[in-house]
């Protein structure tokens, strides 16, 4: 089995290429978001997008739980794909997913900024942002019965890159799942102080906690310093 990967930051429209992706480099299915897709039909897995937490939806998305796990991995055994592509936000993420299902080291990847332009994955980018909308690369009759309640639109593509080629024809979901409409979360300094503050009391050679300070850069970065008394022996 070939083994490639499609990464880029989350909502700047892997989903949305997935499938042009795969057929530009000959790979019959893709795993996104806990699904195990061929062409435009789901055959195995529960979409990550139904999770009702993001942080749920990450565990999903890189088969965390061992049922899910065993299930994709029997689905894949099953289906014995020539070649497969998986969708990630980081080659780290892809890296655990590969790992997780027990596939052969990736041998590609393609970066989300070699199909988009900047400009493209800025646009898909608010909309995730203002609107909440996600992609899911199959059509609608596919998952209906298991979005029942979201808002489900379908998404038909028709795209050409010049004559004499293959057109790319596709059609896709647009969701907005429970998550989205819960707004943003922030982690206060405290709790990030208390947090460690709570793992350093729990190794046998700290003797004191002196000081403990977070600095949040704003930036999904936090830099944490500590002063501890050390028992020497």
């Amino acid at each position: 089995m070939r083994v490639y990967a499609f990464v880029g930051p989350s909502g700047t429209g892997k989903s949305y290429r997935a499938q042009m992706v795969a057929g530009e480099n000959n790979i019959s299915y893709i795993i996104d978001d806990g699904l195990l897709i061929n062409e435009n039909e789901v055959v195995a897995g529960e979409s990550a997008k139904k999770a009702p937490t993001k942080i749920e939806t990450v565990k999903h998305a890189i088969f965390i739980d061992e049922k899910e796990r065993k299930e994709m991995i029997k689905a894949i055994r099953r289906y014995k794909p020539k070649s497969i592509l998986i969708l990630g936000t980081s080659d780290g993420m892809v890296k655990k997913i590969a790992e997780n299902l027990e596939l052969p080291e990736i041998e590609k990847t393609i970066y989300i900024n070699e199909v988009a332009t900047k400009e493209e994955m800025e646009t898909a980018r608010n909309i995730r942002i203002t609107q909440g909308k996600h992609v899911i690369p199959v059509p609608t009759f596919e998952i209906k019965k298991d979005f029942s309640g979201y808002i489900l639109d379908p998404l038909q593509i028709f795209k050409s890159k010049g004559n004499g080629s293959k057109p790319y024809i596709s059609e896709k979901s647009i969701i907005r799942p429970t998550f989205s409409y819960l707004g943003n979360f922030t982690i206060s300094d405290t709790v990030f102080r208390q947090i460690v503050e709570y793992l350093a009391r729990k190794e046998e050679g700290i003797a004191k906690i002196i000081r403990t300070r977070v600095e949040n850069l704003r930036r999904r970065t936090i830099h944490i310093y500590g002063s501890i008394s050390i028992l020497w022996a």
